[in-house]
């Protein structure tokens, strides 16, 4: 029992440096996350900034006209396709072509 008190001092100066060390720790993982978070966001904005000049060189390639059609097919072309998906394209009154039998 004489020793008692020094050792609640000596286990409660372990138990403070325990806490220290795991906020240390979390803080230090919390720094990594957000790098890495930053590093992400860096190779999108890069990927973004090529597909751009993509688009812009095939604008040029085309001679900077883009006809109705051109778009509808492009409209087209970003759809994801399915065997199920029916698309309505709008002939030159502007109506679609109906569906007679699926």
């Amino acid at each position: 029992m004489v020793g008692f008190p020094r050792y609640a001092v000596w286990q409660q100066e372990m138990s403070g440096k325990a806490e220290f060390a795991k906020a240390e720790q979390n803080r230090r993982i919390k720094i990594e996350e957000a790098k890495a978070n930053l590093e992400a966001e860096k190779l999108n904005a890069q990927a973004e900034i090529e597909r751009a000049k993509g688009a812009a060189e095939a604008i040029k390639i085309e001679n900077g006209s883009i006809t109705p059609t051109y778009i509808q097919y492009l409209w087209v072309r970003q759809q994801n396709l399915s065997a199920n998906k029916v698309i309505y394209i709008p002939t030159e009154a502007s109506l679609p072509i109906l569906e007679a039998k699926q």
